[in-house]
């Protein structure tokens, strides 16, 4: 793509259930700052059966223009047909920056939108910004499993980035901003679809969604089973807080693999994550990372959670919280 006639950021959107996926809040967030560095307006794009609500939504969190492409192909998520949808708003708009959300779409679509532009890609970024000196995207990603960062900037156009979940928060909705909302035509077929859903299993949860949640307890593998964690549960009911856990203690059975903190799981930014037995290897930490007060619990005085944590506790769980669950049943009446 040419540099020269490339210019703006653009945020490629998901849809969730019909509306703008919450993670494309946060890349609009993300892309509102990079915009404003340039100088220069920001856009979104989104590709689905219905765009008409989601569009509105993204002007309200920041977009100037959006870009829809509407076609009943892409009511279901499908990589090819996606695929091209994005390359054909690229190929018309020309960004001087792309980004996009790490989801599980993103992770899978990303990739081949730069391969597809000839473009190079910082993958699972947690800061964006513009070198006032070269006009240029730095996007900061974590690198050996989170021990370090990297300042990554792409030599080709349009730069792009994925970006973490939960690392930018979105703005302010403001349903009284003003933007163009621009349809684009982009030649779409059934037979581009090399896959096919053969069939949807929904999972359904009891609780506080983990990414939501505004307090987490956690455990891992220092609690040494299943059981224990029945302990933890019925303390994140009295908090209403999400349930988490390990890497550790999800592959060794002792919950499910959608309990999971960290790179390989899922990314939280609670106001108050407690940590029960978690040692606080890089990994984890990689997906707690947006925690505002890190409370932890460990009988180990030199693990790597308690130099993390505001507040820690050395001590055997199965004395420090018993009395901590009294006297929350204490204060909470």
């Amino acid at each position: 793509m040419d540099a020269v006639d490339s210019t703006g950021v653009l945020v490629l959107g998901e849809l969730e259930d019909g509306a703008l996926a919450s993670t494309s809040k946060e890349t609009l967030a993300a892309g509102r700052s990079l915009a404003g560095g340039l100088g220069q307006p920001l856009s979104l794009c989104i590709a689905g059966a219905d765009t008409d609500a989601p569009a509105r939504e993204a002007v309200a969190h920041g977009a100037d223009r959006v870009y829809t492409v509407t076609n009943l192909l892409l009511a279901e998520y499908h990589p090819e047909l996606h695929l091209e949808a994005l390359a054909g708003v690229c190929h018309q708009t020309k960004p001087a920056i792309a980004l996009m959300a790490r989801t599980t779409a993103g992770r899978d679509l990303a990739p081949r939108l730069a391969a597809r532009l000839g473009a190079g890609l910082a993958q699972d970024c947690l800061d964006m910004s513009i070198d006032p000196e070269s006009g240029r995207m730095v996007a900061r990603r974590p690198v050996y499993g989170g021990n370090a960062m990297a300042a990554v900037v792409c030599a080709g156009t349009p730069q792009m980035a994925s970006i973490r979940p939960k690392a930018y928060e979105p703005l302010e909705p403001d349903p009284s901003r003003q933007g163009d909302v621009v349809p684009l035509e982009v030649a779409l077929d059934p037979s581009m679809k090399r896959v096919r859903l053969v069939e949807r299993i929904e999972e359904e949860s009891e609780g506080v969604q983990l990414e939501t949640a505004g307090i987490v307890v956690a455990g891992g593998r220092g609690l040494g089973s299943a059981a224990p964690f029945k302990e933890l549960e019925e303390t994140a009911r009295l908090l209403g807080a999400g349930i988490g856990a390990s890497r550790a203690a999800v592959d060794a059975g002792w919950v499910p693999a959608s309990w999971q903190i960290g790179l390989t799981g899922k990314t939280i930014s609670p106001n108050l994550y407690i940590t029960v037995a978690i040692s606080g290897a890089s990994q984890h930490m990689a997906g707690c990372s947006g925690a505002k007060v890190i409370v932890a619990i460990n009988k180990d005085a030199e693990a790597n959670i308690l130099k993390e944590a505001r507040y820690g506790v050395v001590g055997d769980w199965q004395k420090v919280w018993p009395a901590f669950t009294e006297t929350l049943r204490e204060l909470l009446g």
